[in-house]
């Protein structure tokens, strides 16, 4: 399987994303960084730990002068600067210093924190990314962002920060959970509906193999999506423009993880935030009728949501107005001009955005109908 994608700023290349099915190569691709000389702490989660956290050791330890893991509560609720400081006084016990290595293993919340502490320990320690789920494969792991939340406000804390490698092995989507296998696919599905309907198309295509985790069809998926997430991460490597249309689906989406207390996974939200995203698009002429159907109705067979109840409009308007999106007194809102390409537009309104709620809101009444 062995494939490789460059990421580049500048015309220069900054990291590679590597693909495997073990981490049998690891410790091959860290000799370029000069593994021998330097502390490896490995940072994951308490699931994650218990199930590739000896596996990365055993391929590491015989390469590096020291390995330290420290693993925290896996879930959204451990998105935090409790947990970095947590991680901060780990590594000053262990007398980490600079020229040493942080691994992220594990998925987004793992990456995130991990690599806004490699951002900050020291003005910045190296790190590579090993992620272990589809979304963070697809999505978290490619593009430098690493943050935390803080208190209602979603991922408002962080920095840019390039990991050095992204070491993905493919054979960690198997032991996801459904629900957790099908989170990502939101993030998959995105990018289809924002860089490339053809793309969309064999998303559906090869929905079979997709549901039975074919690897050699999970390969190429995942190395698509990250080659769309290349394409607009290396014109605009920290959102000041187009990086922004990434966020197609997640402005609602952060605003439903926030009201419903993270009892929803991050894909879950993003596709109901899709599918309201998609509605306003329609109601303004952008796509067809038949097109915002097709969006909507396509998260299904992937066990996406595209309703949800016991919510309310005015507080998921009034969280999206909290958004770091904001650009001035403005929403920065992603909608589809058509199928296959997104825009950045600053103009929708709130009567726009609550209209888009409510498309996805299931009250009572529905069920009498």
């Amino acid at each position: 399987m062995s494939q490789r994608l460059t990421i580049n700023q500048n015309n220069k290349p900054i990291y590679d994303i590597v693909y495997e099915t073990t981490f049998e190569r690891l410790a091959q691709e860290l000799e370029a960084f000069e593994i021998h000389t330097k502390k490896v702490c490995i940072i994951t989660d308490s699931q994650v730990k218990g199930l590739y956290a000896n596996d990365v050791c055993y391929v590491l330890q015989e390469h590096c002068k020291q390995i330290a893991v420290f693993d925290f509560p896996d879930g959204e609720r451990s998105k935090n600067l409790d947990t970095v400081n947590l991680i901060y006084e780990f590594l000053i016990t262990n007398k980490f210093d600079r020229k040493d290595l942080i691994v992220a293993l594990g998925g987004g919340v793992v990456g995130d924190v991990a690599g806004y502490v490699a951002a900050t320990y020291l003005r910045g320690i190296d790190f590579i990314q090993l992620p272990t789920t589809l979304l963070a494969q697809v999505d978290s792991s490619v593009g430098g962002k690493t943050g935390v939340d803080f208190d209602q406000y979603k991922n408002m804390v962080g920095a840019f920060y390039m990991p050095k490698l992204v070491y993905m092995n493919l054979s960690t989507l198997k032991t996801l959970d459904d629900r957790q296998y099908y989170s990502g696919m939101a993030e998959v599905m995105k990018y289809g509906l924002i860089k490339n309907a053809n793309f969309y198309e064999w998303i559906i295509n090869n929905m079979y193999e997709i549901h039975e985790r074919d690897l050699e069809t999970l390969e190429e998926m995942v190395l698509k999506s990250c080659t769309y997430k290349k394409i607009v991460v290396e014109k605009d490597p920290t959102e000041k423009g187009e990086r922004a249309i990434l966020n197609f689906g997640h402005t609602i989406g952060h605003a439903i993880e926030k009201a419903k207390n993270f009892e929803l996974t991050h894909g879950e939200c993003v596709a109901l935030g899709s599918v309201a995203a998609a509605y306003i698009s329609w109601k303004r002429d952008l796509i067809s009728m038949d097109e915002y159907y097709e969006i909507r109705d396509m998260f299904v067979p992937f066990n996406l949501p595209i309703s949800i109840e016991n919510i309310d409009p005015e507080e998921l308007y009034a969280l999206t107005a909290s958004d770091k999106k904001m650009e001035g007194d403005h929403i920065k809102f992603i909608l589809l001009k058509k199928m296959g390409k997104a825009m950045i537009d600053t103009t929708v309104t709130k009567e726009e955005i609550i209209a888009g709620i409510n498309e996805i809101y299931f009250t009572d009444e529905d069920w009498d109908e």
